[in-house]
């Protein structure tokens, strides 16, 4: 059951994203970009596929996900730590595990509300043709876990510093090894040196296969369990460091 003080503190930071130009950037950015990248007159654009989806849309979505989803991560804990507000935060009657998932949610509802802002898509392909709704629909559902995945990670390294520029960067390339865990390059380059065992267990880590799955109409437990692992272990591992933050 959701107490006050979780309800009251995720009204506050979703709230908080538009009572400064960040949030309005975040979403003239990704809205703009996603718009571009998914029409541009290149190769793999919307209009050279000559078909009624949205799959040129979803193959950019964790391109821009691994840069805008850390800027909005990187002010979740990192900004109270430099202003000193996270020990009244931690006086007032709401436990770390709340305020750390109200955070959260604030932030992964923000990004959903980015991606409830493409509806144009939807809309331009059901003007051109007869899409699968259903493959829009895990589409739209793996880019939100995609993102909950990646603001999970963000929330840790926002935890662990007063610098939002460090929490960027560190969000920024721990999201793009996850992305480019299972691509053949590096499952090449490691194979001259790692076991077989070793790169299978790499393999399974990678973000991109298992939101690749899911954004092409198919349902895998793996891949649903992947992102729940995933998001809960980002989002427990920040409650452990805040917890110790809080007892020193």
């Amino acid at each position: 059951m959701l107490t006050p003080q979780f309800k009251a503190l995720y009204k506050k930071e979703f709230q908080s994203f538009f009572k400064t130009p960040l949030g309005y950037v975040f979403l003239v950015i990704f809205l703009f970009g996603l718009g571009y990248m998914t029409f541009e007159p290149g190769r793999g654009s919307f209009f050279q596929m000559r078909e009624a989806s949205l799959r040129s849309f979803f193959e950019y979505v964790p391109w821009m996900c691994i840069f805008l989803v850390p800027a909005v991560s990187m002010k979740l804990w990192a900004d109270e730590r430099k202003k000193g507000t996270v020990e009244l935060l931690f006086t007032m009657p709401i436990t770390v595990k709340e305020a750390s998932l109200a955070k959260f949610f604030a932030a992964w509802t923000f990004i959903a509300l980015a991606l409830f802002l493409t509806f144009p898509m939807i809309i331009t392909v059901l003007l051109l043709g007869r899409p699968d709704l259903k493959i829009i629909f895990l589409g739209y559902a793996s880019s939100l876990l995609l993102a909950g995945g990646m603001l999970s990670i963000g929330s840790f390294f926002s935890s662990m510093t007063k610098n939002q520029v460090v929490s960027f960067i560190l969000t920024v390339a721990t999201c793009f090894i996850l992305l480019m865990a299972g691509s053949p390059p590096v499952l090449d380059l490691l194979s001259a040196f790692a076991p077989k065992y070793v790169l299978n267990i790499f393999e399974s880590l990678s973000l991109l296969d298992h939101f690749e799955s899911m954004s092409k109409g198919v349902i895998r437990l793996s891949d649903l369990a992947y992102f729940t692992i995933m998001i809960g272990f980002w989002n427990f591992s920040s409650v452990v460091l805040l917890n110790e933050n809080k007892a020193e």
